[in-house]
């Protein structure tokens, strides 16, 4: 399930959540709607795979406002071999009713340098992924995420990495 799966999961449930939640609301199917800017903070571990293990920090800021049910999201990360992507995308989060958990998807496309880790195929790398994690009644966030990141085949080689991170999101405002 690295492939591009988690993006196509979040278009379909955020299409759906946006048929049956916003369509026929005064702001329409994909209205503007404020919601508190976030920076996300995350460290974690490249999985091997093709690539060697080693450490990723990333950091994400998630603008403040939503389309629809998606929100939009700038990120950047920097492995332990000198890799490095920025990016800039979407993202679909869901409450489980009225408790403090949540599940959040991501779908991002940005610029990727390979430093002396794995070489992506070129410099344009989707990165995509879950989140599951729990709020706290000030708005803090904390989450265990799994991302995929890979060319989606636009290069000859699409060899694709896998990170596993613990992130921290706190609300700006």
């Amino acid at each position: 399930m690295a492939d591009g799966t988690f993006a196509i999961l979040m278009l379909v449930a955020g299409l759906a959540d946006m048929g049956l939640n916003y369509c026929g609301t005064e702001t329409g199917c994909v209205g503007r709607t404020e919601t508190a800017p976030r920076v996300a903070i995350s460290g974690g571990q490249v999985l091997e795979r093709r690539a060697e293990t080693g450490g990723e920090a990333y950091l994400r800021y998630d603008l403040g406002h939503r389309i629809g049910p998606f929100g939009q999201a700038v990120g950047l990360s920097i492995g332990d071999k000198g890799e490095a992507w920025v990016g800039f995308g979407q993202t679909y989060r869901q409450s489980f009713g009225s408790t403090p958990f949540y599940a959040e998807l991501h779908a991002m496309t940005g610029l990727y340098r390979a430093g002396d880790g794995l070489d992506l195929g070129g410099p344009i790398v989707f990165r995509s992924g879950i989140e599951a994690g729990w709020e706290n009644r000030r708005g803090w966030r904390f989450g265990l995420g799994f991302d995929h990141r890979s060319n989606a085949g636009i290069y000859d080689e699409n060899p694709g990495v896998e990170t596993v991170h613990l992130r921290v999101s706190i609300p700006t405002r």
